[in-house]
């Protein structure tokens, strides 16, 4: 389980033992190349979901990297692997990246549980602190979703009686929420108050009727609703 400790890599922030899987040998080397350099540990870097099962049963990582197109398919392999570590290892993170926009299969990784998950574009790999920042995220704890993926999201439900509840800075809000924001990220991205997010972010979970909880995890149940609708 990934806990911030007092080690940490060249950038600052806790160090974090990590597994990949991408089939793309160019990209998996540049992978593990990014993360040392950076001063993290990866535990192992394999082409398919299967080896990198048998790579977590033998040394589970903070937080694995998948492509959700991997052999031998190269459909949704790393997906269902994804889907499984996650019911395995809970403790484990997972981050899951694709060339492409492919909503149905971020819900599909969002069920059940929302915590210690990430779904992102594989163009966001090129800014190189955002996607250090997305999986250390994901390694302690957090849910993290391409601004693309949630755009796509939300747009395909704005026609529903839920969608129609929602103020436009409300789901302006919603949608920072999703990406993995903190009130004091998204106050500071729409210019306004950190009070009047959290107003929003209240009036939000009411429209879904997502009960108060400790969890932080209702934050982005309600784009799961959202979703359901």
């Amino acid at each position: 389980m990934f806990e911030p400790a007092a080690e940490t890599g060249v950038d600052g922030r806790p160090k974090m033992r990590i597994a990949i899987a991408e089939d793309s040998v160019i990209l998996r080397d540049g992978l593990v190349e990014l993360l040392t350099s950076r001063g993290h540990e990866v535990l192992a870097a394999v082409g398919d979901g299967e080896a990198l099962q048998q790579a977590i049963a033998a040394n589970p990582p903070d937080v694995c990297v998948i492509d959700i197109r991997m052999p031998p398919t190269h459909t949704d392999e790393g997906l269902r692997a994804a889907i499984e570590i996650r019911r395995r290892y809970p403790d484990v993170g997972v981050l899951v990246f694709s060339q492409y926009i492919e909503t149905r299969y971020a819900a599909e990784l969002l069920g059940g549980r929302s915590d210690r998950v990430g779904y992102l574009l594989k163009d966001r790999i090129a800014d190189v602190t955002d996607f250090i920042d997305a999986l250390g995220r994901v390694a302690s704890g957090g849910t993290v979703l391409d601004p693309e993926v949630v755009t796509q999201m939300l747009g395909a439900s704005r026609k529903t009686d839920v969608v129609a509840a929602l103020t436009a800075r409300e789901r302006a809000v919603l949608e920072l929420m999703a990406e993995g924001r903190t009130n004091a990220a998204i106050a500071k991205t729409l210019f306004v108050g950190e009070g009047s997010i959290e107003k929003h972010v209240t009036s939000i979970f009411s429209k879904f009727g997502l009960p108060p909880s400790d969890a932080d995890h209702r934050r982005v149940l309600a784009v799961l609703r959202y979703l359901e609708s």
